[in-house]
């Protein structure tokens, strides 16, 4: 649901957008960091915001970080 908001950052299109693993953390709403597969050694750490359900919000990518490998650990940033 985030894949058109990271394109639109980064200024191009993957073709390859796989979500490999996650955490999450309860805040005022729920924050996911994502671990995604952007496409062949390359991978990206996505930190999305959930609201809370009578916020009636859309997910929102909060903040990502680039040139990650698939062995680095995710982690919360």
């Amino acid at each position: 649901k985030v894949k058109a908001q990271i394109e639109e950052k980064e200024g191009k299109t993957f073709d390859v957008f796989t979500a490999v693993e996650f955490k999450t953390q309860l805040v005022a709403g729920t924050n996911y960091f994502i671990k995604v597969h952007v496409g062949s050694e390359e991978f990206m750490h996505l930190r999305v915001f959930k609201s809370l359900p009578h916020e009636n919000e859309q997910l929102s990518l909060h903040s990502y970080q680039g040139s990650k490998t698939k062995h680095d650990e995710l982690a919360y940033f």
